[in-house]
């Protein structure tokens, strides 16, 4: 058997580098380990298409250039334009029973298994560029998966009436093609348009199939009802859930490789009157930027929040209803404090991103791995930085207060409607006001709100209506220029793409302080919070409307006056 060459000897015949980047390279791996393909990449010797291709050669793998070969149509009519899109990979050509097929990333050979299923043939891997697969899967299958949908329900009725699928099985339901190629149609048109969640709910006489943008649900079209039981089983087998099991609710996750970059699925499901409903939560690591200088956080609010990570100890709670991106502000402070002398241990449910450089634990009721539990583990460990995912009990709450009294930064969530609200919170899971005080250090209460489409943003006058809803003076709205967005291609004619969180971050002073000690009411805090700088969320809205951010709606939506 030959011995498999060394990635570096490939990189220099390739001409990439020399000998005096591989010795420099293989010095950092003695002392810090590591791959050495990618301390290459780090050290800018090469780029990320050098290194496949060199990964792709050390596995023996073909280099095709999809410039000059051309695919032939016999390839083509083995995968159809969905599955390439979704596993950017590129059929070039079919000898028999073998099919050659162009990846940019050879560590995406796990995709070929798929293939190889929906194809039912031998299929081998090839090397590409990633451009020139990209414009390949334009040039060749185009509006295809436009189509997809009829195509998939058409073709699983063909199955069924040659008597070739039976459509009371549900575990031949969930292997067969088509299935599998509907199911990557519904993932893929969801997952381009940055959904955030997709519903598959059946009902009576239909199957709605929806999802989530921006935080606004859309519906896909429809696939027959008959299909409801055969998609929901292909995902549970996807999830690795009991496809037999339909009374009881299950939860699972499924971790994708979709358009050339990681995605995780988490899976829900629910027995309904018409059958099992079924949630995937999108957790697409490419789309959430985990940096505080990219959350849209306004100079004074980004000051405030650095502020409050340096401290050396003490509770920084953030607080907002579900999916007001509490995680995502948090999973940033912790990138921005995860240093090589700071220690930081999360305990989450579940833990949604990987972070690298910091110990999570996932919280598991089931088995009694619970945030108290774990909390007490996690104060045997050294940590510097603790992050609990949730503060639910008393148990937990009163841990996380240990922790801060004996030197560590504590982060947690909470779910009220304001900053000041979190303090009354604490006090009805039976924390005492005296451990709030010394140990409190700031609470920050955010909302999302839809972003303008940048693309076609306009300016406009509003109804005066909502501008008395805002209850300002007019004074105040002197000079002020409003936008909306008409709706354009680039943001499927919506008027808004993205979202923006707008932020109250409550410093807890020496006079909130005292006003906790003196079991103030929440009306209190909230007037001496905003005596000490804090911004209401109204107030944080209203400016980014003026910054011709968001609207007049979105605010009023998203906030309230507080009296």
């Amino acid at each position: 058997m030959a011995q498999r060459k060394l990635l570096g000897q490939i990189l220099k015949e390739m001409r990439k580098i020399h000998e005096g980047h591989i010795q420099e390279a293989l010095q950092i791996q003695r002392k810090q380990g590591g791959a050495i393909g990618e301390i290459l990449v780090g050290l800018g010797a090469i780029n990320r298409q050098d290194l496949a291709k060199a990964l792709g050669l050390q596995a023996g793998m073909e280099v095709v250039d999809l410039d000059v070969v051309e695919p032939s149509k016999d390839a083509l009519a083995k995968i159809d334009g969905t599955t390439a899109t979704l596993l950017r990979v590129m059929p070039v050509r079919l000898e028999g029973k073998r099919l050659t097929v162009a990846l940019a990333d050879p560590l995406n050979a796990s995709c070929l298994d798929e293939l190889r299923f929906l194809s039912g043939c031998e299929v081998v891997g090839a090397i590409a560029d990633e451009k020139a697969i990209e414009k390949a899967l334009a040039k060749h299958y185009g509006a295809d998966d436009v189509r997809s949908m009829k195509n998939a329900v058409e073709e699983l009725k063909k199955e069924a009436a040659s008597s070739s699928l039976n459509l009371d099985d549900k575990a031949a339901l969930a292997h067969a093609a088509p299935v599998v190629k509907l199911l990557n149609y519904i993932l893929y048109q969801a997952i381009k348009d940055r959904a955030s969640d997709i519903h598959l709910e059946p009902f009576h006489n239909e199957f709605r199939v929806r999802y989530r943008v921006d935080g606004v649900l859309y519906e896909m079209e429809p696939p027959p009802v008959a299909l409801a039981i055969a998609l929901i089983s292909r995902v549970k087998v996807m999830a690795n859930l009991d496809i037999a099991e339909t009374r009881i609710p299950q939860d699972g996750r499924i971790e994708l490789a979709i358009g050339g970059r990681p995605v995780d699925l988490r899976v829900s499901t629910l027995p309904t009157a018409h059958g099992e409903s079924c949630v995937m939560r999108v957790l697409d690591r490419s789309v959430v930027q985990l940096d505080l200088e990219n959350l849209g956080l306004r100079a004074d609010d980004l000051a405030a929040i650095r502020k409050l990570a340096a401290k050396p100890n003490g509770i920084v709670l953030v607080t907002g209803p579900t999916g007001s991106g509490k995680t995502t502000t948090l999973y940033s402070v912790l990138q921005e404090v995860n240093e090589v002398d700071t220690k930081v241990i999360t305990t989450e449910d579940p833990v949604e991103y990987d972070l690298d450089g910091i110990i999570q634990i996932p919280i598991n009721d089931e088995i009694e791995v619970t945030y108290a539990r774990v909390l007490r583990t996690i104060l045997r460990q050294d940590p510097d930085i603790i992050l609990v995912g949730e503060i639910r009990d008393r148990e937990t709450a009163q841990i996380a207060v240990e922790a801060a009294l004996t030197g560590h930064l504590v982060f947690s969530t909470l779910h009220t409607n304001d900053a000041p609200s979190a303090v009354m919170r604490l006090v009805d899971v039976g924390v005492e006001p005296f451990l709030i005080s010394a140990t409190l250090e700031g609470i920050v209460a955010q909302r999302l709100v839809r972003r303008i489409c940048p693309e076609c943003r306009e300016a406009y006058q509003p109804d005066p209506e909502l501008l008395r809803e805002l209850e300002l003076d007019p004074a105040q709205l002197s000079g002020k220029t409003f936008f909306y967005g008409r709706g354009c291609d680039k943001c499927n004619f919506s008027g808004f793409k993205g979202r923006r969180a707008i932020y109250e971050i409550m410093p807890v002073t020496e006079r909130v302080k005292r006003a906790v000690l003196d079991k103030a009411s929440g009306g209190r805090l909230r007037e001496l919070a905003i005596e000490e700088g804090m911004r209401p969320l109204r107030a944080a809205g209203l400016l980014a409307i003026f910054d011709g951010i968001t609207t007049v709606e979105e605010v009023l939506r998203e906030t309230v006056v507080e009296r």
